[in-house]
């Protein structure tokens, strides 16, 4: 077994807030205030470890998670379904469409976008696809709500905003189920080329951003079904500390993307760092920490 396998293994071991304590100390060179937690970062944390509602395994799972959206907001926001496999052999390519997408319903980053399916790398495919399988995401950030999704292999429909090849996300932070900040971002499928900026939601820059990430150099255009997506997001955050909800606009009509309860696993870099304690500031623990959760 190689270092970096036995490394991965001990840390897999730890218990979860020392887990936690230890991965935000290399993030931020900085303890956890876990008793106390005042920023953003902090306060996802401590909802990692003590908010775990059963139905948060539902809402991140990417195949169940539509069912989760489409009965709060309707089918006509969701985007269809083509299949969905438990193991990457059993998908007959000759069944699905020239273009098409495929996800794993348990993590971030097991991803394939087929553009034209005569050009598609299948042997590249699957590695990608078969890597994510064997990973259970939640150990990599002990984020509780994907502790038992059920690892799968689903098939989108490829949608495409006609402007261009990448779809824009626009992703709203929701507190106490109302949306007050959102980010939009595109390219996500290669670090290099992505673009992240922070939003207000009467669309100007907001005065924060992400250090891990370029910022768009303009503002991009505000889409025509912003104030329809605001009140979609705030719908599907109603009940929920801190939900961000994530959507796209697409031939007039807004689609629901995922549902996401920490952020970069709750260890997003901000800049500048002062607005970290800012949003923290707009999640408010008091309630929950005196009469616990219902």
């Amino acid at each position: 077994m190689s270092i970096k396998s036995v490394a991965k293994k001990i840390m897999c071991s730890l218990p979860d807030e020392l887990y936690i304590r230890l991965k935000y100390y290399l993030r931020f060179h900085k303890g956890l205030n876990l008793k106390q937690p005042r920023t953003f970062n902090e306060k996802l944390q401590w909802l990692k470890l003590y908010d775990r509602k059963p139905e948060y395994t539902s809402m991140v799972d990417k195949y169940e998670a539509k069912k989760y959206v489409a009965e709060r907001i309707g089918e006509n926001h969701i985007i269809p379904t083509l299949g969905v496999w438990e193991h990457f052999e059993d998908i007959d390519f000759d069944l699905l469409p020239n273009q098409f997408v495929l996800k794993c319903t348990h993590d971030s980053g097991g991803l394939v976008l087929c553009r034209d399916k005569s050009k598609l790398d299948k042997e590249a495919a699957k590695r990608k696809i078969n890597n994510s399988l064997k990973n259970n995401y939640f150990y990599q950030g002990r984020e509780w709500p994907y502790k038992n999704v059920v690892p799968r292999i689903i098939a989108e429909k490829y949608m495409t905003d006609g402007v261009s090849k990448d779809l824009t996300d626009y992703k709203f932070y929701c507190f106490n189920g109302v949306p007050q900040y959102l980010y939009i971002s595109t390219g996500l499928e290669n670090h290099a080329t992505a673009y992240i900026s922070f939003l207000t939601l009467d669309w100007k820059f907001a005065p924060f951003g992400r250090s891990d990430y370029k910022p768009f150099l303009q503002l991009p255009p505000k889409p025509s079904m912003f104030d329809e997506m605001k009140a979609l997001a705030a719908k599907l955050a109603q009940g929920h500390k801190f939900l961000r909800v994530d959507l796209y606009q697409i031939d007039d009509e807004v689609y629901f993307s995922e549902l996401t309860f920490s952020p970069c696993g709750g260890m997003m870099p901000f800049t500048p760092e002062g607005w970290d304690l800012e949003l923290g500031k707009m999640l408010d623990l008091s309630d929950i920490e005196k009469n616990g959760f219902t």
